[in-house]
C-alpha cells in the first residue's frame, strides 16, 4: 500500500533552515524580511516533524533578532511544529537570541554561547578635525535632536542617556531568555553579565539543552529514515554573478569584525 500510496507512512520529515552571519538592518546578514519567506516555507513545506535551526551568529541588531525570534515563535506554535536550534562557531548576543527561539537548544563541544547583554561602539574625532583645522557646523530644533556626535567631545549626559537605552534593550534580552528558559537556567547572575560559555559548560549553566549535531540528534527524536530539506533565501542572478560585490564585501567585513570579538 505505501508503494502505490507514497503519502501514506511517509518518512519523517525535519526542514531545515541556516541562520549564519550577523544580524542587521541592512539586507546584507540576517533580518526578519529576509528570512520571513524562507520561515514560511520551512514550516509548511511537506508536512515537517520539526524545523531545525542551522546557527552560527555571534549577533547583531537587537530589533531584528526580536523579530525573527517571535516570527519562528508564531510559526512554530500557528504550524504546531516544533523548532529544534544546533549552534555551530557561535551563538551569541543577538544569535543566542535566535536559539532561544527553539524548543531545544544543542550545540558543539567547542561553541561558543551566551554574551547576554547590549553594546554600542563608536569613534571620537573631534581632536582629530580640530589639528586639521576643520570646523563642525550643526544646527538643531530640539535640545536633544544633536547627541554623540562623533566631531564632538562626548557630553555626559549623552552618555547617560546612551546608557540608559542600553539597559533598557539588556532588559528586554533577559526577560525574553528568562520566558523561554527560566526552568533551565542556572542561578547564577553572572549568566546575564555579557559573559561567554563554551559547550558543556554552556550545558551546565542551563543555556543548551545537550552536546549534540543535527542529524545524530534528528535521527535520535525521529528515527533513522528521517529526510532533511534545507531553506535558505534566493539570490538574485545579479547577486550571483557578482553584481553586488561591492554590498558583499562590505557585509564579510562586517561579519568579521562581528565574529572576531570571539576569536573566530
Amino acid at each position: 500500500m505505501k508503494n502505490l500510496l507514497p503519502f501514506l507512512n511517509a518518512d519523517p520529515r525535519v526542514n531545515v533552515v541556516r541562520l549564519q552571519g550577523t544580524i542587521t538592518t541592512t539586507g546584507r546578514g540576517l533580518d526578519d524580511a529576509t528570512l520571513a519567506p524562507v520561515l514560511q516555507k520551512a514550516f509548511t513545506r511537506g508536512k515537517p516533524r520539526a524545523v531545525a535551526l542551522q546557527i552560527n551568529c555571534p549577533g547583531g541588531s537587537p530589533v531584528q533578532s526580536s523579530l525573527i525570534a517571535a516570527r519562528i515563535r508564531r510559526l512554530s506554535v500557528e504550524k504546531e511544529v516544533p523548532v529544534y536550534a544546533f549552534v555551530e562557531d557561535v551563538a551569541a548576543s543577538g544569535g543566542y537570541w535566535l536559539a532561544c527561539a527553539a524548543d531545544e537548544i544543542h550545540a558543539d563541544v567547542g561553541s561558543l554561547l551566551g554574551s547576554i547583554g547590549v553594546i554600542s561602539a563608536g569613534f571620537g574625532l573631534h581632536a582629530f578635525i580640530d589639528r586639521h583645522g576643520v570646523e563642525r557646523r550643526v544646527h538643531t530644533a530640539g535640545a536633544s535632536k544633536s547627541m554623540l556626535d562623533p566631531f564632538r567631545p562626548e557630553k555626559p549626559e549623552d552618555v547617560d542617556r546612551l546608557k540608559s537605552w542600553l539597559t533598557q534593550l539588556h532588559e528586554v534580552f533577559i526577560a525574553y531568555v528568562k520566558s523561554r528558559r527560566e526552568a533551565q537556567l542556572d542561578d547564577d547572575p553572572a549568566l546575564f553579565t555579557g559573559e561567554v560559555w563554551i559547550g558543556e559548560r554552556a550545558r551546565e549553566k542551563g543555556l543548551i539543552d545537550g552536546i549534540g549535531h543535527l542529524v545524530p540528534v534528528m535521527k535520535g527524536q525521529f528515527g533513522d529514515k528521517v529526510r532533511f530539506r534545507k531553506f535558505g533565501p534566493k539570490k538574485s542572478l545579479f547577486s550571483r554573478l557578482g553584481a553586488r560585490m561591492m554590498g558583499e564585501a562590505v557585509g564579510q567585513i562586517e561579519d568579521r569584525a562581528a565574529f572576531a570579538r570571539f576569536g573566530l
